[in-house]
């Protein structure tokens, strides 16, 4: 009977969309080491654990495409509720399971935290059995775009200062909470990790109304569809921005320091030996949202590869020298071997940093040994063309930019800066 006063899965155009070039790359195709089999052949209409309902694709990454799905178990009379789910590929699922685990752990630490709104993490979770075996599925808060989406809606991909100093401020938030609270770090956070919310519930709602059938492709080897992602909610509602907000997402690359590794049950023993972030974000994450350029911009050799000496020689140049106390700890670790050896970018399995990165860096009078690399530029030069207020503003950023861990600002005392006041 109950059975019966359950929404019914909605009848999605029967014909397929355009048909996609089998010689074209799509979507996550593109990614290194790409393998069909280990993803799920997920298409529209199907319907998961008889509660999910998929109807778009919004999202791809090398270990998982994202769906939009609506929730079918609710009551004919409920409200329909649209989620985003994310289906990991069969062979990530230590992975996924990582992600499941500390996004748990972040949902449960301190609820009533202010900051805690500011962090995405999955509502539930469920497995599905693919043709090639089983796949984690998170279920999550849908969510309209990426940050380095909502910038390009700018001129000059500038959002407006005021809004740039509001997020970087809710974000700060986020951070507190999350480090304070939850003894996580993020280490993958990037303006593709930042997920803006939807200004109203009519964008979503249209969204959906207007759908049509993706454009595909049928994989010659696994004989899956593979559906080009369609993610475009179209134009902001600019009368109602105010209530777009900044949400940090995505953990999977997540570190808890409280607690002991799911792999090798030590605590604190192995953190922080492993190079992490990614190439440009070495340095804080924030900078980006202020400015439509990287702060550091030769961080790349020629093939592309990340050039760690060149890197360093910019930040020297923006920063200044490194303090030689930071230098005989870098010296201690950097010969130090890893519990097990990292693949490099050019294929080099490396047993410790100074391998990985191509060090050492500085002589035995901890003289920089590639001077020659040093640009002229200086942090007053990054100052993006916005900002008036140029001293408050490299007040603020040379607190989160310096050699020393133990003189940079955590996120709770960066809150209060007053370059964050909207009046300054």
């Amino acid at each position: 009977m109950f059975s019966l006063a359950k929404k019914s899965p909605w009848q999605l155009p029967p014909t397929p969309g355009t048909p996609i070039p089998q010689q074209e790359p799509v979507d996550e195709e593109l990614c290194p080491d790409y393998n069909s089999i280990n993803f799920n052949s997920a298409k529209p209409g199907e319907v998961l654990v008889k509660k999910f309902q998929l109807l778009v694709k919004i999202g791809w990454g090398s270990q998982s495409t994202v769906w939009l799905a609506r929730d079918i178990s609710k009551f004919k009379w409920q409200s329909e509720e649209t989620v985003a789910l994310k289906i990991i590929t069969s062979n990530n699922a230590d992975d996924a399971r990582h992600e499941k685990e500390i996004e748990s752990h972040i949902s449960q630490q301190k609820p009533e935290h202010r900051g805690r709104v500011i962090l995405r993490t999955c509502l539930n979770d469920f497995e599905v059995t693919g043709p090639k075996g089983k796949h984690m599925c998170l279920v999550y808060e849908p969510m309209r775009e990426p940050l380095w989406i909502f910038q390009r809606r700018f001129v000059d991909r500038m959002v407006p200062l005021p809004i740039a100093k509001a997020y970087i401020y809710f974000l700060l938030v986020g951070l507190d909470y999350l480090h304070s609270e939850c003894q996580v770090v993020h280490t993958d956070l990037k303006l593709g990790n930042i997920l803006m919310s939807f200004e109203n519930d009519n964008i979503l709602t249209d969204f959906i109304k207007r759908q049509q059938p993706m454009e595909y492709k049928v994989d010659a080897e696994s004989d899956q569809t593979i559906y080009r992602c369609h993610n475009d909610f179209g134009a902001l509602d600019g009368r109602e921005i105010k209530n777009m907000i900044p949400k940090i997402a995505d953990f999977g690359l997540a570190t808890r320091l409280d607690s002991p590794s799911a792999q090798t049950r030590t605590v604190g023993e192995r953190l922080g030996i492993y190079p992490i972030q990614p190439d440009d974000y070495r340095a804080p994450e924030l900078w980006n949202i202020l400015g439509s350029e990287e702060l550091f911009q030769q961080v790349h050799d020629t093939n592309g590869r990340y050039y760690a000496k060149s890197h360093l020689a910019e930040m020297i140049a923006l920063l200044g020298p490194p303090p030689r106390a930071l230098l005989r700890k870098s010296q201690a670790i950097s010969k130090h071997n890893w519990p097990q050896p990292v693949i490099n970018d050019v294929g080099e399995l490396c047993n410790n940093a100074q391998e990985f990165f191509g060090g050492p860096f500085f002589d035995a009078e901890d003289k920089f040994c590639h001077s020659d690399l040093i640009p002229s530029r200086s942090l007053e030069d990054t100052i993006p063309c916005q900002v008036k207020d140029q001293d408050v503003f490299l007040s603020f950023v040379r607190q989160m930019l310096t050699w020393s861990p133990h003189e940079r600002k955590t996120a709770r005392g960066l809150m209060d800066h007053p370059f964050l006041k909207l009046g300054g």
